[in-house]
């Protein structure tokens, strides 16, 4: 795991960081921007399995996959669906990246607490793990097992619950790296 931290640690430089970030925040863009409300423009009263947080229940899951009709069905399974197998990946590397940066900045570089960079990794296997089941259920409707629905559904959580987990520890980083700023003048 060690070797892993250190490789990141001399993988991240200010330019590298940045271009990730700004691809990948171009990405979340076009799905914010375009593919989400193009499926949605099916099913307009309805939360797409990627945007529940706090994850679905198979009746839900059946709502939304009659709501959305054989249309949104395969714009959820051709459009949104391959630029969210992008994006994942983009997510781990890019933040995962900023993460080591600043903890560069702030932290010794045998620190422990480098492991907390792998958290972007931990949401993207996870959103990984919800677009199959996504993907599925789409395949298989009308007949999803509940099994199927559920295990999605667990996954959809934890997707939101790593990235939650990611935000906050970036968060406390940056004000920590804030207050280091003001001590030193």
């Amino acid at each position: 795991m060690y070797k892993i931290i250190s490789f990141l640690q001399n993988s991240s430089s200010g330019k590298m960081v940045l271009g990730l970030f700004i691809l990948t925040n171009l990405v979340y863009g076009a799905i914010f921007g375009y593919t989400i409300p193009l499926v949605l423009s099916f099913a307009p009263d309805s939360i797409l399995f990627d945007m529940s947080p706090t994850g679905y229940s198979y009746n839900q899951a059946i709502q939304l996959l009659e709501s959305l009709g054989a249309e949104g069905r395969y714009a959820y399974l051709t459009i949104q669906i391959p630029l969210d197998f992008v994006y994942p990946a983009m997510f781990a590397a890019s933040y995962t990246l900023l993460l080591v940066w600043f903890f560069k900045r702030c932290l010794p570089v045998d620190s422990k607490l480098y492991l907390l960079t792998l958290v972007p990794v931990l949401a993207g296997l996870s959103d990984y793990l919800e677009n199959f089941g996504i993907v599925a259920m789409l395949n298989n409707y009308p007949t999803v097992s509940e099994g199927l629905v559920r295990t999605t559904s667990v996954f959809t959580v934890a997707k939101s619950g790593f990235t939650t987990i990611y935000f906050v520890i970036l968060l406390i980083t940056l004000i920590f790296l804030i207050k280091k700023l003001l001590a030193k003048r």
